[in-house]
């Protein structure tokens, strides 16, 4: 018997677990969801079958976990006044959301799991990052991993300080991967390739390359058996490093994550 599970949200993240969970065999009759889009509210029902509600406190009657899908600047709004039953099971998937902010904002007796999803998890390719406090009982964990493995791979971390990582390296990496792409199917473009031409070789050659470093070899050995002694990818690589890319990648993550830091200040400056 699958657990009853409702959702605080209905965006994009939550629509891919919400279809994750359904197709690993979870009943409709089990997902609810609390969204105020009126037409959203439509399209969610018409897409899953699953009831949905305008108030949180109607979606999250009798349900085993509570997942909060808003965006973090609207969690507290969101959550004002909800109270879940004891030892229900809360999962947040918002960015630089403390524990401690959603125990302050919810009360204690709840089991709190701070996680990290990717938008990946929109095509069930996604991994997530997930925290529980020390003396989370192991059937809680697995019913939170349960849940966000419905969209990908799951990690689970040690520290909860480790989550600004997460979201800096997974959290936001699909856009340096975009990026690059862009950046390379530009490089083309300048070298005289058609717009067209360019864009479908730099996007295959990433996927491509994604399914192979999918496989058991190190990344670091993949490159090196594409890098031929005094040939043009040793040309390139050279360039690139003699550019910096690994510091400024470092220093990318590093403003990323303290972005994160400073966003569970902003959200709760009782903290």
């Amino acid at each position: 018997m699958s657990s009853r599970i409702a959702f605080i949200g209905g965006g994009n993240m939550a629509a891919s677990l919400i279809g994750g969970l359904l197709a690993a065999g979870h009943a409709a009759q089990d997902i609810r969801v609390a969204e105020i889009g009126a037409e959203r509210r439509e399209w969610l029902q018409r897409r899953f079958g699953i009831a949905v509600f305008e108030r949180p406190g109607d979606a999250i009657a009798r349900a085993q976990a509570v997942v909060l899908a808003v965006k973090p600047q609207q969690m507290r709004e969101a959550l004002a006044g909800l109270r879940p039953a004891a030892g229900t099971l809360v999962v947040s998937i918002a960015a630089g959301l403390r524990l401690a902010s959603l125990e302050r904002w919810l009360g204690p007796g709840l089991h709190y799991v701070r996680s990290m999803p990717n938008t990946p998890a929109l095509l069930g390719a996604g991994i997530s990052g997930l925290y529980a406090a020390p003396g989370t009982p192991a059937e809680v964990l697995g019913l939170a991993e349960s849940i966000l493995a419905a969209a990908g791979e799951c990690v689970w971390l040690g520290d909860e300080s480790q989550m600004d990582a997460v979201t800096a390296l997974s959290g936001s990496g699909p856009a340096y991967y975009f990026a690059l792409t862009e950046a390379l199917r530009d490089a083309g473009t300048a070298l005289g390739l058609a717009p067209e031409t360019a864009a479908r070789l730099a996007r295959q050659t990433f996927i491509g390359a994604a399914r192979m470093a999918d496989g058991e070899d190190d990344v670091a050995e993949l490159r090196a058996r594409v890098t031929s002694r005094g040939g043009t990818t040793e040309a390139a690589l050279q360039r690139l490093q003699s550019g910096g890319l690994d510091a400024l990648l470092k220093d990318a993550l590093g403003a990323a994550a303290q972005r994160g830091a400073e966003l569970g200040s902003t959200l709760d400056p009782e903290l």
